[in-house]
């Protein structure tokens, strides 16, 4: 095992192996809630940076996906296909074209957030107490705590 790891306490490297495995669990189940499009993991990553950063040249958003520029034109061209993004010419360089979410595609990303979170609610509600719900909001303010810098 790696010297770094062995230097901390065994119930942290235990919360971390089990904060990992729950959190894939269930953004694979978030996942399945909604998804009409049908979309890759590197689609939806790119619709959702797009929805989050604002619009972005393929090179762009490339760089902040860390793919290949021909990797991202191939994602983008299915977003685009789909109606779920839009290109434009970019205004402060007439060579490039800036992509942004469509009006579908918004409408997309809202429903599959809504539809997650309905999922979520119906799975805390039937599966969990009020008391073990409440667990659960302290453990995502310590996991909000150890993410932030």
């Amino acid at each position: 095992m790696n010297d770094a790891i062995e230097a901390v306490p065994e119930s942290a490297v235990r919360a971390a192996h089990e904060v990992r495995a729950v959190f894939s669990r269930v953004r694979r189940r978030l996942k399945e809630s909604y998804d009409p499009e049908g979309l890759t993991p590197s689609q939806t990553s790119a619709l959702g940076r797009l929805s989050k950063d604002g619009d972005a040249s393929i090179s762009d958003l490339a760089a902040a996906e860390r793919v290949r520029h021909q990797s991202m034109a191939a994602t983008v061209a299915v977003l685009e296909e789909r109606g779920l993004v839009r290109r434009r010419p970019d205004p402060e360089d007439g060579r490039r074209h800036l992509m942004s979410v469509s009006e579908h595609g918004q409408a997309f990303l809202a429903d599959k957030r809504r539809a997650g979170e309905e999922w979520l609610t119906r799975a805390l509600a039937e599966r969990c107490t009020e008391q073990e719900r409440l667990l659960v909001l302290e453990a995502v303010t310590l996991l909000d705590k150890v993410t932030r810098p």
